[in-house]
């Protein structure tokens, strides 16, 4: 397949939020050589800059790109011999490696996985995006994270066009953070990332809302009385209930992080708002709901102009029609100032912003 280059791209279908801007070039490559040709191509055009988008779930385009957007499009599934390191908690001989490109939709691998009887994912079904933001980002939702189940993630180098390779620690994953997401990693572009999921199934019910819905299907042990399937429809279900289709109401999903705090920030808190609820997030720290803060402030289903506050998820800031970057960026900021002013909280974005 030629490498095409297209100038003057409209982005509207490659943004969640619905924002209808333009970048100055535009290429789709398909694999690994493909990207390296795009990369010298455009530095022998000058391009001043570049962005490397999936599906574009986690981006906020506050204006016309006036660089580069490179999409990926390697889209291949392939299984793995294990490596030689392997988890500690899981024989080996239960586990299956998994390479994937970046550019698969990671809603359609979850649902590939449970066909084949792969299984660790089906907690995160149903969250918009490619496997290679997956990376990034460090998806997780329903008590599971993606950092347990990477292997090692392949990169290219924009700037020098050479191939790395990161293993899980390398990664540096944290909540929702990885090392891609500083500013001196984002030269490199994700290309693969292999998964280790099990050949064996063992339910993940540690999120309570979750565990809810089995309460009246019990099992035990390594004999659930529910399948993977059933997981996977569930957290599709909930998942729905809270968040808006983007193809209805512009969005990407969870605009804000829960913020981690010290104990004794919550402790006061608490003190002042009985069954705030909170997670345990490591020594000394605690994990708060940002859609409770947001909810408490009083910002849930509230708009500024076009752009509002989903109705049935304070998480979720949505684009009600012709909303701009900035016009999210004004209400996020509203938001921020506010939830700080009343619980001395601040909050942080999670969806990328794109100037």
């Amino acid at each position: 397949m030629a490498l095409q280059i297209e100038h003057d791209y409209p982005l509207l279908a490659h943004n969640t939020f619905g924002m209808d801007v333009r970048a100055a070039c535009f290429v789709a490559y398909h694999s690994e050589s493909e990207l390296v040709a795009a990369l010298r191509l455009l530095r022998a055009e000058g391009s001043p800059r570049l962005l490397n988008i999936g599906g574009g779930s986690n981006l906020l385009f506050c204006g016309d790109f006036p660089g580069a957007v490179l999409r990926s499009a390697i889209d291949s599934v392939e299984i793995q011999p294990r490596p030689a390191v392997h988890s500690r908690t899981v024989p080996e001989e239960e586990t299956v490696c998994v390479r994937v490109g970046s550019g698969h939709n990671w809603d359609a691998f979850v649902a590939r996985a449970l066909e084949a009887g792969w299984y660790g994912a089906e907690n995160l079904s149903g969250i918009p995006g490619d496997v290679g933001a997956s990376a990034v980002q460090n998806i997780g939702a329903y008590g599971a994270e993606i950092k347990d189940l990477v292997v090692k993630v392949e990169a290219i180098n924009a700037e020098t066009c050479e191939k790395r390779i990161f293993t899980a620690d390398e990664c540096g994953y944290a909540y929702r953070d990885s090392i891609f997401k500083r500013p001196e990693n984002k030269k490199y572009i994700i290309t693969y990332v292999t998964y280790r999921l099990r050949t064996a199934f063992v339910p993940n019910l540690s999120y309570k809302a979750l565990a809810d819905r089995f309460a009246d299907r019990p099992g035990s042990g390594l004999r659930p009385a529910f399948t993977a399937s059933d997981i996977r429809r569930e957290v599709v279900a909930m998942r729905g209930e809270k968040l808006p289709n983007p193809a209805v109401l512009g969005n990407a999903g969870s605009f804000f992080m829960n913020p981690v705090v010290p104990e004794s920030v919550y402790a006061a808190l608490a003190a002042r708002y009985p069954g705030m609820p909170h997670y345990e997030a490591g020594p000394g720290r605690v994990k708060l709901s940002a859609a409770w803060l947001i909810d408490q402030a009083g910002w849930k289903g509230r708009s500024m102009g076009p752009a509002g506050v989903y109705e049935k998820q304070p998480l979720v800031l949505v684009n009600r029609g012709g909303a701009t970057g900035g016009d999210i960026l004004a209400l996020a900021s509203a938001i921020i100032a506010d939830v700080s002013a009343r619980f001395g909280v601040t909050l942080s974005m999670e969806v990328n912003q794109i100037m």
